[in-house]
């Protein structure tokens, strides 16, 4: 049996698919695992790209922030582009596209340029995620196989992620940090062999203009609120801010506004309006924001403080990361017998018990501590996402799947830059407030070692052994202290996911 043709909205002859249509999710997880390793190999690079180039700790976060930044600003906008020119179009598009900018940013010369790379490589990544999720959606119209599917694209993330480590632990050990973006080339390849045969297209029948307004608001919503957020967490409190924040917020409240007076808005605010489908959104972002500043502090704790080496610090982390595949998969009979109320808040606490781990050492734990937690982490996350993810879907109409699924991804992506941005900024703040710096460093070598961990490793291979061994414990005490701080607000955000999962979905069966 084929997969039914979606281009028409109808309904098709037969709900379940057979062969070709499980062939074409395989054929969707190659961007999926793509953008899950992209993520992961690069926080593995953090400490190689801090040497090598030399950045601010600002510049270490915005170079971090950006790619997920413009991802989450454009996702909407994408999804609805999606429904109206066809999903798998926009796909391949996207895909030439992040492809070419792969090669571009391995070859940055600064951080300035690599910054702007990873802005391009956003701009295309919101094509490829929310067509992912939205072509699932339109080919598996039967729940079961839905629910099955999902698992295996939320599974992809996972695979990604475990798969990152290990890759970027071999390639930073033999080649330069700008190898790590060139896997996208070789996974990218059999896409556009095996895409035009083997995944159907499906688009919006009536899908109305796009909205160039509403493509503005959503950006400019979404920049200064994160900017904001980086802001206050490394300057304090002041104007610049605060004023951010408010101009995110109300260019928010306009766009919430437009979409309510359109014919044809580019987000139905109407999917919102369902407890399942909100619930289920918020349920992602707070646990994704707890789990990528997690990624982004124990990476650099394993290299940086305890002196492992890329390749063996990824291996701590792949028990917690094949855990999150497993969990994920195994959900599914469970979910389809059990409320959702239910399965998620119970895997969320379990997370919170491996985030609260690592807390209560105060951020100085072994590398066995970290396998443990994060095989904690991994297991209820993983489940939890699972069921989220097929929630959201679930609840919107197959025509709107490209704008549903980008909200699904917005909420992954917006997640992922509020947990450097917030995580990672109060980690840089707490650094910069508890390290000392030795009397005899020049100004330059003052700046490097008090702006991160990574710059001040570098600035210590530059001094002698005994100047060198106190600045490195100076250094690596500080960034543990704030380890210790950032695992408890992670911890704290967890356990805020798994009470809106028990009021928002309490009714859902």
């Amino acid at each position: 049996m084929t997969a039914p043709t979606l281009t028409t909205g109808s309904k098709p002859a037969s709900v379940r698919v057979g062969r070709r249509g499980w062939a074409a999710l395989a054929v969707l997880m190659l961007p999926v695992v793509l953008v899950s390793v992209d993520n992961t190999v690069l926080n593995f690079a953090l400490p190689a790209i801090s040497e090598a180039l030399t950045p601010s700790g600002t510049s270490l976060l915005w170079m971090i922030d950006i790619y997920p930044l413009v991802l989450a600003g454009l996702l909407v906008s994408m999804g609805s582009l999606g429904d109206r020119i066809g999903r798998k179009k926009l796909l391949l598009v996207g895909s030439a596209g992040f492809g070419l900018v792969s090669i571009l940013a391995a070859l940055a010369p600064s951080i300035e340029l690599l910054i702007a790379a990873r802005a391009a490589l956003g701009f295309f990544g919101a094509m490829l995620m929310p067509s992912t999720l939205s072509l699932i959606r339109s080919i598996f119209r039967d729940r079961d196989q839905r629910r099955l599917a999902i698992a295996i694209w939320a599974s992809g993330f996972a695979a990604g992620s475990a798969l990152g480590p290990i890759l970027g632990g071999i390639l930073l050990e033999h080649l330069w940090w700008g190898s790590v973006f060139l896997v996208a080339v070789p996974v990218l390849l059999p896409l556009f062999a095996l895409a035009p045969f083997l995944v159907p297209e499906s688009r919006d029948p009536n899908p109305g203009r796009l909205d160039l307004a509403s493509i503005a608001l959503s950006l400019v919503t979404m920049l200064p609120i994160v900017y904001g957020i980086k802001h206050l967490a490394t300057d304090g409190v002041d104007v610049v801010g605060v004023a951010s924040i408010a101009l995110g917020l109300v260019a928010g409240a306009v766009f919430v506004h437009r979409q309510g007076r359109l014919t044809t808005p580019m987000l139905d605010m109407a999917l919102f309006r369902t407890p399942a489908f909100s619930g289920a959104v918020l349920i992602n972002l707070l646990s994704v924001v707890a789990f990528v500043g997690g990624l982004f502090f124990v990476s650099q704790h394993l290299q940086l403080v305890l002196g492992l080496s890329p390749l063996t610090a990824g291996l701590v982390l792949v028990p917690g990361l094949i855990t999150m595949i497993l969990a994920g998969l195994l959900v599914v009979p469970v979910a389809a017998r059990v409320r959702p109320s239910i399965v998620i808040p119970v895997g969320l606490v379990i997370s919170a018990v491996g985030y609260g781990a690592i807390g209560l050492t105060g951020g100085a734990v072994s590398a066995v501590g970290i396998a443990i937690c994060f095989v904690l982490l991994g297991l209820g996350i993983g489940a939890a996402e699972t069921v989220s993810n097929e929630l959201i879907l679930a609840n919107a109409p197959v025509d709107k799947a490209g704008a549903a699924s980008a909200v699904s991804e917005t909420a992954y992506e917006l997640g992922a830059v509020l947990g450097t941005a917030t995580l990672g900024s109060i980690l840089t703040a707490s650094y910069r407030n508890a390290v000392v710096l030795p009397e005899t460093l020049t100004p330059e070598q003052q700046t490097a070692a008090a702006e991160t961990l990574g710059g001040a490793v570098h600035v210590a291979g530059q001094l002698p052994a005994d100047a060198a061994g106190a600045l490195l414990e100076s250094a690596r005490h500080a960034f543990d202290s704030g380890v210790g701080l950032s695992a408890w607000l992670g911890c704290g955000l967890i356990v805020a996911a798994a009470i809106v999962a028990l009021v928002s979905l309490r009714h859902v069966r």
